[in-house]
């Protein structure tokens, strides 16, 4: 999540402070996702040296309020209405665990991937069990999100069982390849 359009669409709305942007952040992206406040500071410093954020009024509490620009009310408009690129390259740590565990003589894949979807499975039974309101909308999306989430990573690894039960060991480990890369930490002269 950008952490950067996401401050913008909140100052879209009215200016806030540091903590108080900390607040409306977790309060409206439905999830236990926090940010550091420095994060937040830095992030006003860099969309100020943007122009998408002035600095405002200070209170008697000497909290200093930002507000949006025009700039920055049209770049977080844009960026709401804009869909986010699906993620290309993310290393997925699950997949890679168990396509490294399948390739490997003397693991136990199969036990990996289980061990994996297992943990799969409690996760969304916890996310079937959770109660949210309602009434809440954005903590209602998130939770909609984690259970879909779930629901997809143990299909998946259901999949991924499926296909281990079907692969013989011995058609699925790879040696250590004879291809030397040409670069590399170079050799000791003693």
């Amino acid at each position: 999540m950008s952490v950067r359009q996401s401050l913008l669409a909140i100052l879209a709305q009215g200016a806030c402070y540091g903590y108080q942007l900390r607040a409306e952040l977790e309060r409206r992206s439905g999830t236990d996702w926090s940010v550091n406040v420095g994060q937040i500071y830095n992030t006003l410093d860099r969309l100020e040296r943007d122009g998408l954020v002035v600095k405002g009024a200070v209170d008697a509490q000497g909290h200093v309020y930002y507000a949006a620009t025009e700039a920055g009310v049209a770049s977080a408009s844009g960026w709401l209405l804009r869909p986010l690129p699906a993620a290309s390259g993310s290393r997925d740590e699950i997949a890679t665990k168990i396509a490294l565990a399948a390739t490997l003589p003397g693991v136990d894949a199969y036990a990996a991937a289980r061990a994996e979807r297992d943990a799969a499975a409690d996760r969304l039974a916890h996310a079937r069990a959770a109660a949210i309101e309602e009434h809440d909308l954005a903590r209602s999306i998130a939770h909609e999100a984690r259970l879909a989430g779930a629901e997809a990573q143990v299909r998946w690894l259901e999949r991924v069982l499926e296909r281990l039960a079907a692969t013989p060991e011995e058609s699925r480990v790879q040696p250590i390849s004879p291809s030397r890369p040409r670069r590399g930490r170079p050799a000791r002269i003693a």
